[in-house]
């Protein structure tokens, strides 16, 4: 017997599961813009937003999907770990360039 969760979890990008995804894309970028509305210490232009906007909408989605897509919780943690790994990787280089 398949119960609600076995049947959502196929369909890993329903318009449920990406717009919590934009909502919580969204919730988190208004933390740099009421900082910098308040005078706080983010220096951000357009691009910085879109780019963070970018990042952070590809992580929730590929979480999504690994979320979907594979049955084991250790397989599911490990690849969370990893997307999550390779977000903060990513982000430091387009902030500080830890590569150069």
């Amino acid at each position: 017997m398949h119960s609600a969760t076995d049947s959502q979890a196929s369909k890993p990008f329903t318009s449920r599961n990406v717009l919590r995804v934009l909502l919580v894309t969204g919730a988190l970028l208004l933390v740099p813009a009421v900082s910098m509305l308040l005078g706080g210490g983010f220096d951000w232009g357009p691009g910085d937003f879109v780019a963070a906007a970018i990042l952070l909408a590809a992580t929730g989605l590929a979480l999504e999907l690994a979320r979907a897509t594979l049955r084991s919780r250790t397989s599911r943690l490990a690849v969370a770990g990893a997307i999550v790994l390779a977000l903060l990787t990513l982000w430091a280089e387009l902030a500080v360039g830890i590569f150069h």
